[in-house]
């Protein structure tokens, strides 16, 4: 059974415990499928990627967050009263 790859690199478990940083280093700064038995069991992503991930994630709540809430009415205001 074959099973999709997320990433162009990939690791053992064994190598991974055998050399963590060894493993994480080949990746070049780009994610790593770290497979067991043949099958991706984690992806070891460095740390910059997954915070750009998260970012990127809050960012489209957000943006969903102002869509659902464009079409309500919105508050009259006068410049002059605050």
């Amino acid at each position: 059974m074959t099973h999709p790859v997320y990433t162009e690199i990939t690791a053992s478990i064994s190598e991974l415990k055998k050399n963590p940083m060894a493993v994480v280093n080949a990746g070049e700064g780009f994610p790593i499928a770290v497979l067991n038995r043949n099958k991706p069991a984690f992806y070891c992503v460095p740390a910059d990627v997954y915070e750009a991930i998260l970012e990127r994630l809050d960012d489209q709540e957000l943006t969903r967050l102002v869509e659902s809430r464009r079409a309500e009415p919105g508050i009259p205001v006068n410049l002059d009263d605050l």
